[in-house]
């Protein structure tokens, strides 16, 4: 009780929350907020928040990465601003997961590229690497063959591309997982050595793909400024989720065609690969789209401006990455098909390099919290808190 009122305390001083850092600001609202628990029927926070008695920094890290910034629990709150106690756990969270993917990026010295991964720059990159293949295959001589005027591989060999693409991408998968890892470590201590059960794996499992608490714990989606709902961003969110994923899928049927079957590209429009890098595709249209749009009208208070320009690069590169690649396979029989190719590579490519210090990572990092979440929950309450 003590600290709460230190807390409140704190809380009618303006200038000290702005001089508090992301993870002190966290805990100092987590306190109230578990003192109050008007919100605890909402997501995953707040039955989480009430199984601890304090808010460490670890903590404060896996909390917020549980946190899918709806916006539920800052409308709902009667001390959100402009109350003196200046509750606002969207745009608090936020700036704690940019703190996480920091604190916890491999290797550290890269952790600045967070916060330098704009749109400026993602735009930059792709149009730089998509200017350099286009150099190297005109100046170079390529000339599209006339037997099969599709074949990408006549352009840049099956062993060109796969050098060209996989250093970065399993740097990005090694970056990510020992990120995630420390990440682990420190934040699921209460739950050290404990085995993942079927069932809580299955609980985050579902609540991972179904996208769950952007439904706001009420099932009727995030608010709007001005508190109507909306599901529209979990929808957004869907398609480009599943779009990323039957993309993904499309290079795996692919790679499985070369390699397992001695089937090499190009495929025909009705060919597995095809049909679902076509509906991957549409879906990293539609859903990219719609998150822009979103973003760009999206009320101050409900996030953290300073890391726009973060999310819309990573929205960039996936419509880009969709555009190209839909416009490659539109025209990948006309003289057109070796720039377009050079292009949809740029654009690949430069995801690929911004994968692991940009918004990608959020979803990484909210899967392990979930995940967390369904193993906590499904110990003895008076343990969890024991532990902590």
């Amino acid at each position: 009780m003590q600290r709460l009122e230190q807390l409140i305390a704190q809380a009618r001083l303006p200038d000290a929350i702005d001089t508090m850092s992301a993870v002190d600001e966290g805990s100092r609202l987590m306190t109230i907020c578990n003192a109050c628990r008007y919100c605890e029927g909402f997501c995953a926070v707040f039955p989480a928040m009430t199984r601890r008695l304090e808010f460490g920094t670890a903590d404060i890290h896996y909390l917020a990465n549980l946190c899918h910034n709806c916006g539920a629990c800052l409308h709902a709150c009667q001390y959100a601003p402009p109350h003196a106690f200046a509750v606002n756990v969207p745009r608090t969270f936020a700036r704690v997961r940019m703190t996480t993917y920091s604190d916890y990026a491999w290797p550290r010295a890269f952790a600045v590229l967070y916060r330098r991964n704009g749109l400026t720059v993602a735009a930059a990159l792709a149009a730089s690497l998509a200017l350099f293949l286009m150099l190297v295959v005109f100046c170079g001589g390529v000339v599209q063959p006339q037997s099969n005027p599709a074949n990408f591989y006549a352009v840049f060999p099956h062993g060109v591309m796969v050098w060209m693409f996989a250093p970065p991408f399993v740097f990005a998968i090694i970056a990510l997982a020992v990120g995630v890892r420390r990440f682990w470590r420190d934040t699921a201590g209460r739950n050290g050595g404990v085995i993942v059960k079927p069932a809580a794996l299955s609980e985050a499992t579902s609540d991972i793909l179904r996208l769950k608490y952007l439904d706001g714990g009420h099932g009727q989606g995030c608010n709007e400024a001005d508190d109507a709902f909306t599901l529209s961003r979990r929808r957004f969110h869907h398609l480009t989720f599943y779009g990323f994923i039957l993309c993904f899928s499309a290079t795996c049927v692919a790679t499985l065609y070369h390699y397992a079957l001695r089937q090499p590209a190009p495929y025909a429009l009705t060919s597995l690969p095809v049909l679902l890098g076509i509906t991957g595709g549409l879906g990293l249209i539609a859903g990219p789209v719609g998150l822009l749009w979103l973003n760009l009208r999206r009320a101050p208070q409900h996030g953290d401006q300073s890391q726009y320009p973060m999310d819309r690069a990573f929205i960039l590169l996936l419509l880009l990455s969709s555009l190209t690649g839909l416009a490659l396979l539109g025209w990948r029989a006309t003289p057109w098909m070796p720039a377009l190719l050079a292009i949809h590579l740029g654009v690949i490519l430069a995801l690929f390099v911004t994968l692991p210090y940009g918004k990608f990572a959020h979803g990484i990092y909210r899967s392990a919290a979930l995940l967390q979440n369904a193993i906590e929950k499904r110990r003895p309450r008076g343990r969890a808190i024991a532990d902590g």
